[in-house]
């Protein structure tokens, strides 16, 4: 039963949904700075591999948007007030995904879904506890993490191998696991479909606003649907992704060619956003997909339906990946950062990442200074291959750096520019067709208070 045509149900086909293009990332289109009269523009054409426009249309409902997902979130004691609990269950048992961190130091949720994820099959549940992370708990931790399975499995009557957990908030302290296993089984009473803003909630530690997006598109002959919750605000450097993700799909995808997708999506979307440079200990992606829509199953990484799906699955992630950055602790910017004309994609990746995560470049943001010089240094320390003196800069639509060094802008009209809320630093390299987006945020006064007092 848990071969992958098993997972695809004859429910009928979801009603379709007038369909709307779907832009993908921000700066999928080519934003072109022209500079002066002749001049050699600045072009930042966005992240290589950004989603195709396609059908897919935006839906509510987060997590339980796609058939056959039910979810809850609940408060069971971990905080002191909010809720700190969530489930999410498919009612069938689904293939699963997922991308995990790659910090040494590794949360023992991480390293059971590590060990759940070489054995398991199928799987039918993600639980998660918010406000202690079960991180560095030694033998305790990995029991406590054990625990949380087995409750679920209990209360879901299932297999304990088809339940995956995952545990977030402060490092080192030990779960109050009694609290959350009694939580569990109120959890399993209160799954609902329309539970997917419950459980976004239930996953928040600094958040200050919930994260879910969703889409139906055009899956093979029928429509599936794609959906997804986040938490992420501080300790976002993704070395795969600084946070934690759980999507569901109703569309049937092998196992091998759904973590093809993950892992694709994933590398453009969480691991090219950055709010601080720190990578978790508890950094997860989870998906599972059931099969509900009634779509034909996708059994290889190739062909139209493959990739309709991966592009509406880096969509989703795309966006819960610039609401995460949106809610940066202390951020009162949104910068997204445009490298074009590196030697190839992986070059402006690292030339990308290297601007987002200097303190240095954050803070010129944060005050409104037009410091280009600390951008053309970041890409000099991040160890690509350029000729500087080719290298031209642009804040929006004004040029401020062009080639051979050549300077020619209005610090007024520069100012003005970096007032706005989102920002946006096109870097052209003129060295090759490489290009790649990452996006971050501002570094404030607040991200230190924030985090001088975290643990209280």
């Amino acid at each position: 039963m848990h071969d992958l045509e098993s997972l695809v149900m004859t429910n009928s086909k979801p009603q379709v949904a007038s369909p709307v293009t779907a832009k993908g990332a921000a700066g999928a289109n080519p934003v072109i700075a022209r500079g002066a009269a002749g001049a050699n523009p600045v072009i930042a054409r966005g992240a290589a591999g950004a989603p195709k426009q396609s059908d897919f249309t935006e839906l509510p409902g987060g997590v339980t948007a796609a058939k056959g997902f039910r979810a809850s979130g609940i408060h069971c004691g971990v905080k002191k007030a909010k809720k700190d609990l969530a489930l999410v269950v498919s009612d069938t048992p689904a293939s699963a995904a997922t991308v995990l961190t790659t910090n040494k130091v590794q949360a023992a949720p991480v390293l059971l879904v590590r060990e759940q994820m070489a054995h398991g099959k199928a799987f039918r549940a993600i639980v998660v506890n918010s406000g202690n992370a079960n991180a560095c708990t030694g033998d305790r931790g990995m029991e406590d993490a054990r625990a949380m399975v087995a409750a679920t499995a209990a209360a879901l009557k299932c297999a304990p191998g088809e339940v995956l957990v995952s545990s977030t908030g402060v490092i080192g302290q030990y779960l109050p696991i009694r609290a959350i296993t009694s939580g569990i089984a109120t959890s399993a009473a209160a799954l609902a479909p329309a539970g997917g803003h419950a459980a976004a909630e239930a996953i928040m530690t600094t958040d200050t606003f919930v994260k879910e997006c969703a889409v139906e598109f055009t899956c093979g002959s029928a429509r599936a649907v794609i959906g997804g919750m986040a938490k992420g605000s501080g300790m976002i450097m993704p070395n795969m992704a600084t946070m934690l993700a759980f999507v569901t799909t109703d569309a049937a995808v092998a196992p091998g060619a759904l973590q093809a997708a993950l892992s694709r999506a994933s590398d453009r979307s969480f691991n090219r956003i950055s709010v601080d440079g720190d990578t978790s200990t508890n950094d997860m992606v989870a998906l599972l997909a059931n099969g509900a829509s009634g779509a034909a199953p996708i059994t290889e990484a190739k062909g139209e339906a493959y990739e309709a799906f991966a592009s509406a699955l880096q969509h989703v992630l795309t966006a819960l990946s610039k609401m995460i950055v949106r809610d940066g602790e202390g951020a009162t910017k949104f910068i997204e950062i445009n490298v074009t004309g590196a030697a190839d994609e992986a070059s402006a990746a690292r030339a990308a990442r290297a601007i987002a995560n200097s303190s240095l470049v954050k803070t010129a943001m944060n005050g409104e200074d037009a410091n280009w010089g600390r951008i053309l240094a970041a890409v000099g320390y991040s160890g690509i291959e350029f000729d500087p003196a080719k290298t031209e800069i642009a804040f929006g639509d004004l040029p401020i750096l062009r080639k051979n060094y050549t300077i020619d802008f209005s610090e007024e009209e520069a100012a003005r520019v970096l007032h706005e809320k989102d920002i946006t630093i096109n870097v052209c390299l003129n060295g090759g067709e490489g290009s790649a987006s990452f996006w971050t945020c501002d570094l404030s006064r607040e991200y230190v208070a924030i985090n001088a007092n975290y643990r209280t």
